[in-house]
């Protein structure tokens, strides 16, 4: 007896097994992890909460500190050295802070462990969030370059260094808040993230130079994530600087000891 398989929207010839459409099964892994990356960054780009982080509150502390003569930033225009520390707030802000949140509430909602069960790897549900943060970084720099360039910005210097500079600050941050993300619960996270960038904005040569600090909080504030990325930054973009191999070493440190507590520490539920 011959017989006919098929299905609605499908074709069938007699003793041949049906076409489907759509073919049953997981999309391919790249339209996976992209596909969550456009999710990411739309969700990212909806909360106003992470605009305020990310865009807002950088963008007036550039305008204002370098409108308003708030605090001695030494010889030269204010933005000149203002410039480089808040592409580096910038970054702290969309790597750690904002995903260190979005994260945590992610996890205690069961939105992470849900995902974990999709056919989305987990390594690919990470890289997913990686993309989109970068997606953000990009928009930010653009705009604060732009501020920038408007209140009389005149940088130069390695666009290479600068690059490498912004990629492992991104790494470093992005282990770190993944790491507060995926070991405290979710209020703890919030509480302890804002903390922290309100921290680091203050004390991490962002706006105050260093040399503002006490000996011996300078060396040990030197080696914290975004003293060695405003630092780098400004040393390429204001004083031409080749490569700051001192903070870009200290960088790659806080990348590898960050990711590497993540991968372990994290926990999904």
């Amino acid at each position: 007896m011959t017989t006919t398989t098929g299905a609605p929207g499908g074709t069938g010839t007699p003793g041949s097994t049906g076409t489907y459409a759509p073919r049953p099964g997981a999309a391919p892994l790249g339209r996976m992890i992209a596909a969550q990356a456009v999710l990411e960054t739309k969700m990212l780009l909806r909360s106003g909460e992470q605009l305020l982080l990310t865009v807002v509150i950088p963008t007036l502390l550039l305008v204002l500190f370098s409108s308003v003569d708030i605090v001695d930033t030494g010889a030269g225009e204010s933005v000149d050295f203002l410039a480089p520390g808040i592409l580096a707030l910038a970054v702290m802000s969309t790597a750690f802070t904002g995903q260190a949140i979005a994260t945590g509430f992610e996890r205690r909602y069961g939105v992470l462990k849900r995902l974990a069960a999709s056919p989305l790897p987990r390594w690919a549900l990470m890289t997913a969030k990686t993309a989109s943060v970068l997606v953000t970084e990009v928009l930010q720099i653009v705009l604060l370059t732009v501020i920038a360039f408007a209140l009389g910005w005149s940088p130069h210097g390695n666009p290479a260094a600068v690059l490498l500079l912004l990629v492992l600050g991104t790494a470093a941050f992005s282990g770190l808040g993944l790491l507060m993300a995926g070991t405290l619960k979710a209020e703890a996270t919030l509480a302890a993230a804002n903390l922290v960038f309100l921290l680091l904005l203050v004390g991490g040569g962002v706006i105050v130079p260093l040399d503002r600090f006490p000996d011996a909080a300078q060396d040990v504030l030197g080696l914290l994530p975004i003293s060695a990325l405003s630092d780098g930054l400004r040393d390429v973009l204001q004083h031409g600087a080749a490569m700051p191999w001192g903070d870009l070493g200290i960088l790659a440190g806080w990348a590898v000891v960050g990711l590497a507590a993540a991968g372990k520490f994290f926990r999904w539920e």
